[in-house]
């Protein structure tokens, strides 16, 4: 009987030991922790410089997308003339709607305040110090104007940084009869010479000019013949105008 109990007692032991094994063998091996974290670092610091690169080239790829919304025009004087910007940079108006040198950017580039750029020349329109116009390679504080609509639904444009010290009136840019641009201080809003008819052309997105300082210009500044422009006695054909109060 002992015989026979401690034999079963060892089958019993042996088919124990045989489940014991196949469970452990049927389980996998599990990494040790630190390795596998290891494994993750690395891995998480791969992608991470790889996304980092495809950034920094998406960034340089990318190039600024013109952001104004302004508008491509013929600006037609109340006087019956078109302002023109002729290619040697000077400026006059013009009966010919079919001259090539009509055309202007109107660029917002504030509240009310627009430049105005020849599409042909490329040259911004401007006025210094003394009322003149002039042509500006650059875009500077003078090339800004100050666009309002008048009562007549006529157009005025204004220089942003020059007005009559005492009365505080603005000065404007103006055709006279004769299709001469007059100086800003001698043009009167309530006239026609300052009353502009934007003709619409297109609309057109624009990238937003940059600032230059008024000292840099080049080429150097093209005045515009205006009617109170000193002429040379000699020329027959171009005698110098009578100076009359801005209509």
């Amino acid at each position: 009987m002992a015989a026979l109990a401690s034999s079963l007692i060892r089958q019993r032991r042996e088919v124990k030991d045989q489940q014991a094994n196949r469970q452990i063998s049927n389980k996998r091996k599990p990494c040790p922790k630190s390795n596998k974290s290891l494994c993750q670092k690395q891995i998480l610091i791969l992608i991470s410089k790889v996304r980092l690169c495809g950034s920094r080239g998406r960034k340089l790829e990318k190039r600024p997308e013109p952001q104004l919304k302004g508008i491509v025009t013929r600006l037609y004087c109340r006087h019956g003339f078109y302002l023109q910007m002729l290619p040697d940079g000077t400026m006059d108006g013009t009966k010919d709607e079919n001259s090539s040198f009509l055309l202007f950017n109107l660029i917002p580039v504030g509240l009310r305040i627009v430049a105005i750029q020849s599409t042909k020349t490329g040259l911004y329109v401007a006025m210094n110090s003394e009322g003149y116009l002039y042509t500006s390679e650059h875009f500077t504080p003078e090339c800004k104007f100050k666009e309002c609509v008048f009562e007549n639904y006529y157009v005025t444009y204004s220089s942003i940084l020059y007005r009559q010290t005492q009365s505080g009136r603005a000065w404007y840019i103006g055709i006279n009869r004769d299709g001469q641009v007059m100086k800003g201080n001698r043009v009167k809003k309530t006239k026609g010479a300052a009353h502009f008819l934007p003709k619409l052309i297109e609309v057109a997105m624009y990238r937003e000019p940059s600032l230059h300082d008024i000292g840099e210009q080049s080429p150097p500044w093209k005045t515009a013949k205006t009617s109170d422009s000193p002429v040379n006695n000699d020329d027959k054909n171009d005698p110098l105008p009578p100076k009359t109060s801005a209509s």
